[in-house]
């Protein structure tokens, strides 16, 4: 296991985490503790967590899956930091290197001083971003990457004549299918926003039109001129939109899901010839799949694209240190469902 230079092995780190399933509000939902710090297996890198930023899949688990008093569970699926180690078969990185990535469901997450990941998810930080805007990139960014280009088969670098519809385009992912598919495709970039603030941020993200989705989507799109769409992104609320999604889809066009809508017809989706595709950026590591250094890749474009100047960070909101009390005012903030961008947390007290 090779370490950086004159470093010497913790054993003992900080950690934010919980016991109990509980609502964000309860007082322990989720606390500060110590832990023995993990050494790397044999493709790891072990991580000083320096910046994480909090994404809807902490505050699901967290509701979903419950630790123990000895065992905590540790949330956290976005970080960017130093290599502190790296395993024996490690050939990607070296200690010292600077990360950022957005981890594995099944391992223990980033809200703690040093995390075990895999280095074929990781990518190295864009030189020109600090620890904290860099962190609000990994999870989105290959959300956003992988739903674009490998789901709904957006052409890079093609795409004329056709449209891209991004439903919830103030969010995380949103802000950065917003920035690809503009940046990297020739389509027709919509956005979809609901208040002033958001349909701003949008707009200043490069969308070529951003319309209201707490009005149906297929009557905004006519109003604006826009018609039917070949691609939907839909990232919020897609049990909400569903029916308008189809109304405002063009035969044989392609939709794309990230969220988890409490039940889905595909039926309606027959008479138009119209895919349906879901993303997940974990299904890689969940399932270790043969393609897994992929995200490597594309984390590795995504700090290229950001230090030429082509993507910019998504930080939203910078919410202090990493602990107990800020991470719990970032879930009850994710909760609200009125976040712009990413919240990020940066540094340990």
């Amino acid at each position: 296991m090779a370490r950086a230079p004159g470093a010497a092995r913790e054993t003992i780190m900080k950690a934010v985490g919980y016991i109990k399933s509980l609502p964000i509000t309860e007082e322990r939902a989720l606390f500060d503790f110590e832990a023995e710090a993990p050494a790397p297996g044999p493709r790891d890198l072990l991580v000083r967590v320096k910046a994480v930023s909090v994404n809807p899949v902490d505050t699901k688990v967290r509701m979903r899956r419950a630790g123990s008093e000895g065992a905590p569970v540790i949330l956290g699926w976005d970080a960017a930091g130093v290599v502190e180690a790296v395993g024996a078969e490690v050939t990607l990185f070296k200690a010292g290197d600077e990360v950022f990535y957005a981890g594995d469901l099944n391992r223990p997450g980033t809200n703690a001083e040093l995390h075990l990941v895999d280095e074929r998810l990781v990518g190295h930080k864009p030189t020109s971003l600090g620890f904290a805007e860099a962190a609000a990139l990994p999870l989105t960014s290959l959300t956003a990457w992988e739903g674009l280009f490998d789901r709904l088969q957006v052409p890079l670098g093609g795409g004329d004549g056709a449209s891209l519809l991004v439903i919830g385009a103030a969010g995380g992912v949103g802000s950065l299918a917003v920035q690809l598919a503009r940046q990297l495709s020739r389509v027709t970039v919509i956005g979809t926003a609901s208040r002033a603030e958001s349909r701003a941020w949008v707009e200043g993200l490069g969308a070529h039109a951003v319309i209201d989705h707490s009005r149906p989507l297929s009557e905004e799109l006519d109003a604006a001129g826009l018609g039917l769409v070949d691609y939907t992104y839909t990232l919020t609320h897609t049990d909400t939109h569903w029916a308008e999604i189809i109304k405002a889809a063009k035969p044989q066009g392609r939709i794309a899901i990230i969220d988890d809508p409490a039940t889905l017809d595909a039926l309606p989706l027959k008479g138009k010839s119209l895919s349906l595709h879901w993303e997940l950026m974990f299904t890689r590591s969940l399932f270790q799949t043969p393609d897994m250094i992929r995200q490597h890749e594309i984390l590795n474009e995504v700090a290229r694209l950001v230090d030429a100047g082509t993507l910019r960070t998504t930080l939203g909101e910078h919410f202090g240190s990493i602990n107990a009390a800020n991470l719990t005012r970032a879930h009850a903030r994710l909760e609200s469902a009125r976040s712009i961008g990413k919240i990020v947390l940066e540094g340990w007290d």
